[in-house]
């Protein structure tokens, strides 16, 4: 029969994918016919999974990572068959209705991953993608399908002239809305922020959650921001690939070894990097997958006391390009050596301190020291590794990067990244201005309309109410005025950019469209923020104080007169994420009712 061709390879009918041709006939011969051979029938067979697509310059590329993989899979005696499934860019959505599908499209990619894989099952598998849903959709969906697999990051792009990187345009558009620069200057910022492929360089949600992929173990160790095109990049690529094979042999599954000390290891690290706010949605929704709960707690309590130590933009000085150059996942996990679970399995069948071991004993540091030599040649610069990830004992700050907030206005949390909000922000008492679109309220910013001590407040903005866009436009309006960005606050239910500054805080739950206090919220209501404190309440109003049991009372009262609004969305995929997405801040994956 013809599904017994090829077992001379030595492999067992034991294999699912073998199983699979016993039980289905016409696989076999739908197989040859996409081009197969019957050898390759009988192989290891590994599922190729990328977000690869001329949809943005993060997928764009990862074609020739797919044939990297392949060719590696071909290497260690299997066969790899490619699956796409491409991902949107937030970035080119920004500001219209189009960024509602973001999060969203996270759920889909997760969805499409399992579809893929369930539908004729593989032995192993490969996922690549590079940026902000695309990232965290494969490694919900790896971890959703359970079969031995590995990540590999699809790299960073490298920075434009005058090292310009892309999360500077919003800060360029707001100038020129404003009359400060004319037209040419920001043509030129828009015609050399994304001078290549890659995610964009800077530690926004793609590059932090390519951090995030190496740092739970489920990428080979330095894999995360190798700068896309380089040939680091492609071997990685193909030893993902035999990596897959061997996986399939042993049968290590993400199950195996992803575990709550591997979500500790990656928060730590998350800590360190001033990793994304959007990490905080997409941790625990690939945690959930796994059956493991991750809290807004979690983060808080992780991220005090861990020192900041990475200087990339937004919050730092240097593109994300630089990043590899100074050593990468492994240089930070060394500085962080100490708080780390070094017996937490990885993807490699070792431990991370095994990992982390072997990398010292390899030219793995003087190698990223050459690409830094390089660097420094082709900039112009003078950088030591120091530089870019700075020692344990010379942080750039000493308590983390995010701070989970609650009070009466987020009783579930809202979040905030401290290492990019102004000190002065740290502490105050604002006067509330709500608005129930982000439309409304940065027409009110641009417009000179917001003033000094105001909360701006962007609400109907969360999974249910819009899909959880990202507020990055008005967060870039606000962080980029001399004056605001240093005297007023943009709380939302909605999220915002890994690239934002400022003082913004998002996730706030409940969301507004599930009568969340964020909904109650009047003009000249009084908000106290006290970021040390982990303080976001609602203490006055009309301009006045009130003891908390009088604003107990108040939003009580508002509470019995507020009325939900309508659904955004009446079908699609939209409706579907609306209506099922959990909360902010349990991360806003799809949720039903039997959970």
């Amino acid at each position: 029969m013809m599904h017994n061709e090829g077992m001379g390879q030595g492999m067992s009918m034991e294999r699912i994918s073998q199983r699979m041709r016993t039980l289905a006939p016409e696989l076999d011969p739908l197989r040859l016919g996409t081009g197969w051979t019957r050898e390759d029938l009988g192989k290891a067979q590994i599922l190729i999974e990328s977000t690869f697509g001329d949809s943005h310059p993060g997928s764009g590329h990862l074609d020739q990572l797919v044939e990297a993989v392949r060719q590696g899979v071909a290497e260690a005696g299997g066969h790899g068959a490619r699956y796409f499934c491409t991902d949107m860019c937030d970035g080119e959505s920004q500001g219209t209705d189009g960024i509602n599908y973001s999060l969203a499209s996270r759920e889909m990619i997760a969805g499409m991953i399992e579809i893929h894989a369930g539908a004729t099952p593989f032995d192993g598998g490969v996922f690549i993608a590079s940026c902000d849903k695309g990232m965290p959709g494969c490694l919900m969906g790896m971890a959703r399908v359970n079969i031995p697999a590995v990540m590999v990051p699809g790299g960073v792009m490298r920075a434009g002239p005058e090292l310009l990187t892309l999360e500077q345009l919003g800060m360029y558009s707001a100038q020129f809305e404003r009359g400060e620069i004319d037209e040419d200057r920001l043509c030129w910022a828009k015609e050399n922020a994304c001078p290549g492929c890659g995610a964009c360089s800077f530690i926004g949600t793609a590059s932090s959650m390519q951090i995030m992929a190496e740092a739970l173990g489920l990428a080979l160790p330095g894999s995360a921001l190798l700068p896309a095109g380089s040939p680091e990049l492609t071997d990685m690529a193909r030893r993902a690939g035999a990596l897959s094979v061997s996986l399939a042999d042993t049968g290590l599954k993400p199950s195996d070894i992803v575990t709550m000390d591997s979500f500790e290891n990656a928060i730590l690290v998350h800590a360190a990097i001033s990793g994304s706010t959007n990490c905080l949605l997409h941790l625990p929704a690939i945690a959930h997958e796994l059956g493991i709960e991750l809290t807004g707690e979690t983060f808080d309590r992780l991220h005090r006391g861990v020192h900041y130590l990475v200087n990339l933009r937004p919050a730092g000085q240097w593109p994300a390009e630089f990043f590899h150059y100074a050593g990468g996942v492994p240089a930070v996990m060394e500085a962080l050596r100490p708080l780390l679970h070094l017996d937490a399995m990885t993807v490699t069948g070792k431990t991370l301190g095994e990992n982390l071991d072997g990398l010292r004993r390899s030219a793995y540091y003087a190698h990223c020291q050459q690409l830094l030599d390089a660097a420094n040649a082709r900039y112009g610069l003078q950088l030591k590794k120091e530089d870019i990830i700075r020692p344990w004992d010379d942080p750039l700050g000493e308590d983390g990067s995010i701070a989970v907030l609650y009070g009466n206005l987020a009783p579930l949390g809202a979040v905030i990244k401290h290492t990019a909000c102004p000190k002065e922000m740290f502490s105050a008492v604002l006067h509330a201005r709500p608005f129930d679109s982000e439309e409304e309220a940065l027409d009110a910013v641009l417009h000179h309309r917001v003033h000094p001590g105001d909360a701006v407040l962007i609400r109907y903005e969360g999974p249910k109410g819009s899909g959880m866009p990202e507020m990055f436009y008005t967060s870039e309006a606000i962080s980029s005025d001399p004056e605001l960005g240093r005297t007023i606050a943009l709380i939302t239910d909605g999220r915002f950019s890994g690239a934002s500054t400022g003082p913004v805080i998002g996730h706030c739950s409940p969301e507004a469209q599930d009568g969340g206090p964020i909904a109650l919220v009047e003009e000249d209501d009084l908000i106290e923020l006290d970021v040390r404190s982990r303080l976001l309440s609602l203490i006055g109003t009309r301009g006045v104080r009130r003891t908390p049991e009088e604003m107990e009372r108040i939003l009580e009262e508002r509470r019995q007169k507020w009325q939900p609004r309508p659904g955004k969305y009446m079908r699609g995929v939209l409706r579907m994420f609306s209506e099922h997405a959990a909360s902010p801040m349990e991360g806003a994956y799809l949720k039903f009712d039997k959970e």
